[in-house]
């Protein structure tokens, strides 16, 4: 699941109902997908309004990589490569993989394993 005001990323532990966090990521996570061994997660810029102030990743200095796709290899929480977006996109909003499709410029020699 994600934990957007934090950047987190994180599982719900079923027997207490706990959320542990497996990775953090530098930006309001938002959408989320899954690829075998891969959680691929959206980074969005956290707007300028009120709606969001006072929250952690608000408070956070943003970088260019907030605008990005990432993948983290869900047994060990860390981060396996993202996906650099382009200059005009600010919001990532959802994630979705398409079965047969591979796009040479996102899928690298890192990442065959999860095709």
């Amino acid at each position: 699941m994600l934990e957007s005001g934090n950047g987190g990323v994180g599982v719900i532990d079923e027997a207490t109902g706990r959320y542990q966090e497996i990775c953090r990521l530098p930006g309001f996570t938002r959408g989320l997908n899954f690829c075998r061994s891969c959680d691929f997660v959206g980074l969005s810029q956290v707007r300028e309004t009120a709606v969001f102030s006072g929250i952690p990743i608000a408070e956070a200095p943003q970088s260019d990589r907030c605008r990005d796709v990432w993948a983290i290899d869900t047994s060990n929480g860390q981060i396996v490569d993202f996906v650099k977006s382009m200059d005009a996109v600010q919001e990532v909003l959802a994630v979705q993989m398409l079965s047969g499709f591979i796009w040479s410029k996102v899928l690298t020699d890192d990442l065959k394993w999860c095709p």
